[in-house]
Order: C-alpha cells, then sequence, then structure tokens
C-alpha cells in the first residue's frame, strides 16, 4: 500500500471509535436546523475550505433533497472578513461573525489541525459567551481547541493532510447522521 494512503487507513482505524461522538452530533445538528437554528463554521487554509463544504452540503444536500439548511462559512465573506481584521485585528475575524451571526442554541463547528488557531480560539470563546454549542475537529490533543469546545474529535496524525483528509470523512459522516434524523 503506499505509505500515503497507509497513514491515512491507520488514523481512520483509530478514530472510528469517535464515530459515536460524530453521528450524535449529527442528531443534535438536525435538532437545531430543523428548528430554525443554524451551523456557523470556522477554520483557517484547508480547514476553511473543509468549513465551506461542511456548510454547502447543508444548504445544498449532502444524499437526499431536503429543505435547505442555515449554514455560514464564517471565512467566506471576504468584505466582512477583510474589515474585522483591519479594524479589530486578525485574531477577531470569526469571532466578531460569532457574535454577529450566531444566536443562543445554534452550533459553531471550528475546524483546526493544530488546535491552536488564535482566531478559532477565539471564536470558541464568543461561541460559549454567546449560548452557542461549540465543537471542535482537531488534530492531536491535548490541543487548546478541544479544551476550550464542548466537544471535540481529535485526529491522532502528524501530518496536516492525514488530518484534514480524516476531518473531510468525519464531515460526510456528521452530514449523514443529519439528513437520517431530519424529520
Amino acid at each position: 500500500m503506499d505509505s500515503h494512503l497507509e497513514k491515512l487507513w491507520n488514523t481512520l482505524e483509530k478514530v472510528d471509535g469517535q464515530s459515536v461522538t460524530v453521528r450524535a452530533w449529527g442528531a443534535k445538528l438536525a435538532s437545531v436546523l430543523a428548528s430554525g437554528g443554524r451551523l456557523l463554521a470556522c477554520g483557517n487554509g484547508g480547514s476553511a475550505a473543509e468549513a465551506q463544504h461542511l456548510t454547502a452540503e447543508l444548504v445544498g444536500r449532502f444524499t437526499d433533497d431536503r429543505r435547505p439548511y442555515a449554514a455560514i462559512p464564517l471565512h467566506a465573506d471576504g468584505s466582512s472578513l477583510t474589515a474585522i481584521a483591519n479594524d479589530f485585528g486578525a485574531e477577531e475575524v470569526y469571532a466578531r461573525q460569532v457574535r454577529a451571526h450566531g444566536r443562543p442554541g445554534d452550533v459553531l463547528m471550528c475546524l483546526s489541525t493544530s488546535g491552536a488557531s488564535p482566531n478559532v480560539l477565539a471564536a470558541a470563546r464568543a461561541a460559549q459567551e454567546g449560548g452557542i454549542l461549540a465543537w471542535a475537529m482537531t488534530g492531536p490533543a491535548p490541543n487548546p481547541l478541544a479544551a476550550l469546545c464542548d466537544d471535540a474529535v481529535a485526529v491522532p496524525a502528524k501530518e496536516t493532510a492525514t488530518v484534514q483528509e480524516v476531518h473531510l470523512a468525519m464531515i460526510h459522516l456528521l452530514c449523514h447522521a443529519v439528513e437520517e434524523a431530519l424529520p
């Protein structure tokens, strides 16, 4: 087997037990979305792309034709992002949007391979201050983001690519669980 695929395979075996957590998140998120709540998602670089992938699956569809659900990737509004960074600093780019768009009972999904990105940590703190449930998908634990969020799935891999590939699998598992749980 190719060494890259072998790392991915071995890491997927290590996180299989965390699928229970992701499926529980899916049931909770389905309840939040069905009652008019929303999902906010954030991350940097490849994790931002995965945040946007997650929200696209919920606004569009994953496998089933269904109504669209409110899901916002916080990095996708370039004007807000650059204005906030300019006026308040890069650490606030997500936290300020969590305060603007999040409502008590909503969910914030934080994606970070390091679990230490200052702007993602600030977003998680803003979520908790606002009564918003904060979940994290991170690289190896312990890390500050996993400790700060209400719940976390930590991927025990050293390589960023492997962590992100497992995050994508977990995102698809989450979307599947959401669609299974929707009325």
